[in-house]
């Protein structure tokens, strides 16, 4: 693919929802020169402190460089974890009238302690739960009086609560006869049925897990992997869905379709430093193309290029629209 399909097929002008867990990423950077005395532990003498969008909330991020409008449908707290999170994405333009902000629930934040660019320790802040009975006749309300506007949906599933099979198939049933592209980052721990949807992008392991398979070492070459090519046709058959993108790491991606022979497409990234949110990239731009009519074998290549720029980058990052263009040759 050249730069010049590449562009027509990243116009910005589409309206996609991101639905899912929006969390708080918390970056603490500092340096370590000891070990603590009371326990064997580095000590990590802080420099500094930024905070990311996280989960279904760093997708729109993603999605915000490719689309006019984006919408997140989601739960919040109210204390200053939301305010700082809703900070975040009002500064880039998301549109947050379907996110719930309820007093009585935990916003999920993620605290990343990096010391000398290695990460030292995670810490997470969250309480699993849904939305009450009256959010969520709240919430399907406002989706179906935006559905006309949308052009694709995203389902983002971290199994934090948010997502049930009988969520999922009201907002799948009201997409599909609208005729609006689906697309799924799925939680093998969550056994949600997606079916009817356009695609399910599962990484490796996630794959073979949904398929209930034993996560087997990759083989090289990818198309070489009888392993892997059984379980893309197993998901295929289990989801119902149109495709399975299955993304690979160091192995660039593979798509499965319905009645096709499966494609593989080569990793694109030159270096690798943080896959921290990689699949929300990858999600973000094959649906972005999609929804601008591109092939699901266009689309994919485009979320390829698009992941191997974000890998290179520190933290939950995000590629522009700039940088995957400037990835293709003219």
């Amino acid at each position: 693919m050249n730069r010049t399909r590449a562009e027509q097929l990243l116009s910005p002008a589409r309206s996609i929802l991101v639905v899912g867990e929006m969390m708080l990423d918390e970056f603490i950077w500092g340096k370590v020169s000891r070990i603590s005395p009371e326990a064997p532990v580095p000590i990590v003498e802080v420099q500094r402190q930024t905070f990311n969008a996280g989960g279904a909330a760093n997708v729109a991020r993603n999605l915000r460089e490719f689309a006019d409008q984006v919408h997140l449908l989601s739960l919040a707290g109210t204390g200053q974890d939301a305010d700082i999170l809703r900070g975040l994405l009002e500064v880039r333009g998301i549109q947050l009238g379907c996110v719930v902000f309820d007093p009585d629930y935990t916003t999920i934040r993620k605290t990343r302690i990096v010391a000398r660019g290695q990460q030292v320790v995670r810490v997470d802040r969250e309480k699993r739960r849904g939305f009450t009975a009256a959010q969520r006749a709240q919430v399907m309300a406002q989706f179906t009086a935006l559905l006309p506007s949308l052009d694709a949906i995203i389902l983002e599933d971290y199994d934090k609560g948010l997502l049930d099979q009988s969520l999922v198939d009201e907002l799948i049933t009201l997409a599909r006869q609208s005729g609006k592209i689906i697309s799924v980052d799925p939680k093998p721990s969550n056994a949600i049925r997606w079916h009817d949807v356009t695609c399910v992008t599962p990484n490796r392991g996630e794959a073979f897990r949904a398929a209930g398979r034993s996560v087997s070492d990759p083989v090289e070459p990818a198309t070489a992997d009888t392993a892997l090519l059984e379980v893309g046709a197993l998901l295929l058959e289990k989801w119902r869905c149109e495709h399975v993108l299955v993304t690979l790491s160091e192995q660039g991606m593979m798509l499965f379709t319905q009645g096709r022979a499966p494609y593989h497409i080569p990793t694109r990234a030159q270096e690798v430093i943080d896959v921290s949110g990689a699949g929300d990239t990858a999600i973000a731009v094959l649906t972005a193309a999609l929804a601008n009519g591109a092939a699901p074998e266009e689309a994919a290549e485009i979320a390829n290029h698009a992941s191997g720029i974000v890998v290179a980058k520190a933290g939950t990052a995000v590629a522009t629209r700039e940088e995957v263009l400037a990835s293709f040759p003219a």
